[in-house]
C-alpha cells in the first residue's frame, strides 16, 4: 500500500478545525456516540465505517467531494436547489448533513433509525422535474443508490489517500459495512468497492444515453 498524503501542518490543522466546525454536534443532539445508551449503533464499533468518520480530516475533505459528486446528478442536483436549503444556507444544511451520517454511523439503533424515518418521510414530499424535464422524485432508489454510493466512497477514498492507507479488504468490508443503513434509507450498498465502481459505470452509460438521445 501507498503512504497517504501529508498535508503541510497548517492546511491540515486549519482543515481540521473546518471539519470540527462544521460537523461539530453542539446542542444539536444528546445522543453519546461513544456509548449509545442501552442499544448497539447500526455499525460496529470495531468496523472501518468508525475509524473513517471519526476522523475530522477525512470528514471534511470527504463531505465536501461527496457533495460534488452526488449533485453531479441532474435530479439529485434540482431537487436539493429546489427542495432545500443549500442555496440559501449551504453551512446550515451540511451540518444537518452531517448530523445525520454521525447518528446513522454512532448513535443507537433506536435514535438512527428514527432519524431514518423521519428523512424518509420528509423526502416523500420531495419530486419535480429537471430543467431538461426529466422526472426526480427524493425517494427514488436509482438516485437513492447514487447519492449512498458517492457519499460513501468519498469519505473512504480521502481517509485512504490523506489519513492511513486501507487495504483492499478493509474497503469492501467498509462498503459492505453499509447495507443496513442504506436499506433503512430504501437503497441498497454496494458489498465492494468492485461493485460500487460497476455501478458508477452504468449511471455514467445511462447518462450517456440520455445525453445522445437527445441530442439526436
Amino acid at each position: 500500500m501507498t503512504a497517504p498524503i501529508v498535508l503541510p501542518w497548517p492546511l491540515r490543522s486549519g482543515l481540521e478545525a473546518a471539519a470540527l466546525a462544521l460537523f461539530g454536534l453542539g446542542d444539536q443532539s444528546s445522543a453519546d456516540f461513544l456509548r449509545p445508551a442501552g442499544e448497539a449503533a447500526l455499525v460496529s464499533p470495531d468496523s472501518v465505517s468508525w475509524r473513517v468518520f471519526k476522523n475530522p480530516l477525512s470528514l471534511f475533505i470527504g463531505g465536501v467531494a461527496a457533495v460534488i459528486m452526488e449533485l453531479a446528478e441532474p435530479r439529485v442536483r434540482t431537487g436539493v436547489w429546489e427542495h432545500t436549503t443549500f442555496r440559501i444556507d449551504p453551512i446550515r444544511r451540511l451540518r444537518r448533513t452531517g448530523l445525520a451520517a454521525m447518528v446513522t454511523i454512532y448513535g443507537a439503533r433506536g435514535t438512527a433509525e428514527a432519524m431514518i424515518t423521519r428523512i424518509r418521510r420528509m423526502h416523500d414530499k420531495v419530486a419535480g422535474l429537471t430543467p431538461a424535464g426529466k422526472a426526480y422524485r427524493a425517494n427514488d432508489p436509482v438516485l437513492l443508490n447514487w447519492v449512498q454510493g458517492t457519499a460513501a466512497y468519498s469519505f473512504l477514498q480521502a481517509y485512504h489517500a490523506y489519513v492511513r492507507p486501507l487495504s483492499d479488504l478493509e474497503r469492501d468490508r467498509y462498503y459492505a459495512e453499509g447495507i443496513l443503513a442504506a436499506s433503512l434509507y430504501g437503497a441498497s450498498a454496494s458489498t465492494s468497492e468492485a461493485a460500487l465502481e460497476m455501478r458508477f459505470e452504468a449511471m455514467a452509460n445511462q447518462r450517456s444515453a440520455r445525453t445522445f438521445c437527445s441530442s439526436s
